[in-house]
């Protein structure tokens, strides 16, 4: 049962006043969205388990791939090639019985090799939609950062529209889409820097490291066996996520941690307010994007988690992975070798926690 503490709820008042009944009303409500969140989430457990019995290692890329599906938020991943980011989306679009397509992103890509074209039917003497790959729930764009700035735009503004113009015509992309695009370290030849504006459109930014020497023991293990004793079997559907993202949205959250989570993102733009000394290490700070970001990141680890409200710890496993990408550092910063990730840090340690 939930404990009523005054840290999330408000604190009881006189008897027969009416903020003690607005406190029974937060009670019984969020007792009924516990209920509803247990009830959603019963795929959720075998859906761990049939993606753990192909990807080893990769927790944190898994957390965050269900936080996308659950959101409906894309993913930018950064970290080296090998580490199972094409083979964590393949297994997912198994269990979840959707499709999928990799698409590999080269420098002499267009954007018509993404969304699709026109092509002219002879025989009818008319053109005819060819439709590209964005059309499928889930995309691996890989390697987006080696693609010039006309076909990152193109994929960019499938993911913010959720639709794609070819000629006059306009195409719909499916309810259930995931853009999970991966990204070379900036310094790697061939390679261009998603603009500031682009890359604020992904939900989370997550870094992908590679497993531990226990874990790389297992996977050595694990791939002895045939493709068979890998298989994957599906557990839930679309229609199953797309019903828990209604329910998240009713996760409850209380005025104090709604506070708490505009002061981190204030933080990053006028660090003095808080006694930081971070403004000449800081050239842009995060967006409005970020606020709304970390609201429905939060809700979603709750939701995870079997709870039907949100506490100051979802919000702090939520910030890393939201605001890295968005808060933008000056070359200060870069002289003295501080990272956005400190910066981060260093505002969790410094503003209250409710």
């Amino acid at each position: 049962m939930l404990e009523q503490s005054p840290q999330f709820v408000p604190a009881p008042a006189a008897k027969d006043s009416p903020a003690l009944d607005r406190n029974n009303d937060v009670y019984s409500s969020i007792q009924r969205i516990n209920e509803a969140v247990k009830e959603s989430s019963r795929w959720i457990a075998p859906l761990k388990y049939e993606l753990s019995k192909v990807i080893i290692g990769q927790d944190h890329l898994m957390e965050r791939l269900l936080i996308g599906l659950l959101t409906g938020g894309h993913l930018l991943l950064e970290g080296l090639p090998g580490l199972a980011k094409t083979l964590a989306v393949k297994t997912l679009a198994k269990a979840i019985q959707t499709d999928f397509q990799r698409i590999q992103f080269t420098p002499d890509m267009l954007p018509a090799d993404i969304i699709g074209t026109q092509i002219y039917n002879p025989q009818q003497t008319t053109f005819e939609v060819k439709q590209g790959p964005i059309f499928s729930s889930l995309i691996l764009a890989d390697e987006i950062n080696r693609a010039p700035a006309k076909v990152q735009s193109a994929l960019l503004e499938a993911m913010q529209e959720k639709q794609v113009t070819i000629g006059e015509q306009s195409f719909q992309l499916p309810e259930l889409f995931l853009v999970l695009a991966t990204q070379n370290p900036i310094e790697q030849e061939g390679t261009y820097p998603l603009p500031e504006a682009q890359i604020d459109r992904f939900m989370l930014k997550v870094v992908v490291g590679y497993p531990s020497r226990a874990e790389e023991r297992t996977i050595l293990d694990r791939f002895d066996h045939t493709d068979s004793a890998l298989a994957v079997t599906p557990v839930t559907d679309p229609a199953d996520i797309l019903a828990a993202r209604k329910i998240i949205n009713t996760i409850y959250m209380d005025d104090k941690i709604k506070d708490y989570i505009v002061s981190l993102v204030y933080a990053t733009r006028e660090p003095q307010s808080f006694q930081l000394e971070l403004k000449e290490y800081i050239e842009t700070g995060a967006s409005p994007r970020a606020t709304i970001n970390l609201k429905a990141v939060s809700r979603c680890l709750a939701y995870l988690a079997g709870r039907g409200y949100v506490t100051p710890d979802d919000v702090k496993a939520s910030v890393m992975d939201v605001m890295r990408h968005r808060l933008r550092i000056s070359y200060e910063a870069e002289a003295e070798g501080i990272t956005s990730e400190d910066i981060i840090r260093k505002i969790l340690d410094t503003v209250p926690v409710p």
